[in-house]
């Protein structure tokens, strides 16, 4: 069976309205998606900060799911090995909340599937469908890059936009 490593932030678990939160409650306005349209949040001048909350227990609790990842990852599951991989060693206190998120969000991936770790270029898989260009840059398989505010203007990879465009993907791979 191939094997495919799906990244969770900003793949499966959408943390943008927490940042788009932050910003607004440190900033006192919303941001307009042009401008942060190219980069993270806390890329913007003098948002940098926002990015330690990254560290905080509970930042990654209570994320929305992105829409049609449960439904199209049940679906791969039946053709192929899949596992959850994020990197997750550089916020300690996220393991815990990511964990429970994934055993609310989607039971029926095994404990054995979920791979915490820090460098993904360890990772042996046939797929890997993530967010960051750098995670893909040396992996070994085939790399899609999850559409996510920060990568838009990267060119190098397959491009998924939404999980309908995995579902067509794999659907095309046939296997």
């Amino acid at each position: 069976m191939q094997r495919i490593a799906i990244d969770m932030d900003e793949v499966i678990a959408d943390v943008r309205p927490k940042f788009l939160s932050l910003y607004e409650r440190e900033f006192g306005r919303p941001l307009v998606k042009e401008e942060y349209w190219g980069k993270k949040v806390y890329q913007l001048p003098g948002a940098a900060h926002i990015r330690e909350c990254l560290h905080e227990k509970g930042f990654f609790a209570g994320l929305p799911v992105i829409p049609g990842s449960q439904e199209c990852i049940r679906e791969l599951m039946e053709r192929y090995e899949v596992f959850i991989v994020t990197a997750a060693m550089e916020f300690r206190a996220s393991f815990e909340d990511k964990f429970d998120w994934l055993q609310e969000h989607f039971p029926f991936i095994h404990w054995k599937n979920i791979v915490f770790c820090g460098d993904k270029s360890i990772i042996s898989a046939n797929y890997m469908i993530d967010d960051h260009a750098f995670n893909l840059e040396h992996f070994q398989g085939k790399g899609l890059l999850y559409t996510a505010s920060h990568n838009v203007h990267e060119t190098r990879f397959t491009r998924v936009d939404n999980w309908e465009d995995i579902r067509a993907f794999f659907r095309a791979q046939g296997a």
